[in-house]
């Protein structure tokens, strides 16, 4: 039973770290429908603090997103879309207790007091994607996704992956209200 209970919480603990947090925000005064194209903002786009090449990892998986929403890139669009993107270094700490094994709960004649205290520290970069559509007419901010997670950077292909998931959730929820 303890065995469970252990292989539950790690699983919840590593998929805790899997998961990415999206918020939006948008203008409830804006209707949305009349958004039919798109082009990406590049002055808004050069300000992120992210490799070229993660840059273009990122717009890609945008254009994508739009595009399976029926959205169409223009030359001449109705909204623009730009990044930004925040980094920071988190540190996690878990404390088993692991209490004796077979001698009822709570105490063990060959473990210190009784308890086992398991530490593991694990440190990983958090990340933070904001996603910008603006209204190329009115030149205003109208919807603003955010999503924050682990980042896991161990190969290219695990990193586009990542990159992926984190824009096809954040896109996911535009249009509000859809």
């Amino acid at each position: 039973m303890k065995k469970i209970f252990f292989l539950l919480v790690s699983v919840m603990i590593l998929s805790s770290c899997n998961t990415i947090k999206v918020a939006t925000d948008y203008d409830t005064k804006v209707d949305f429908t009349e958004y039919k194209t798109f082009a990406f903002y590049k002055p808004g786009i050069d300000k992120a603090e992210v490799s070229d090449l993660d840059k273009k990892r990122i717009l890609r998986a945008i254009e994508s997103e739009l595009l399976a929403q029926g959205f169409v890139k223009s030359k001449n669009p109705d909204m623009l879309v730009s990044i930004f993107t925040k980094s920071r270094q988190k540190v996690n700490i878990n404390q088993n207790n692991n209490f004796g094994y077979g001698f009822g709960f709570g105490w063990n004649p060959w473990m210190w007091n009784g308890m086992n205290n398991n530490v593991n520290v694990s440190q990983y970069t958090e990340g933070t994607l904001f996603v910008d559509f603006i209204d190329k007419e009115k030149k205003e901010l109208v919807w603003q996704g955010v999503g924050t997670g682990a980042l896991k950077m161990h190969n290219r292909e695990k990193k586009e992956e990542r990159i992926k998931l984190f824009v096809k959730e954040i896109i996911s929820r535009f249009p509000p209200g859809k």
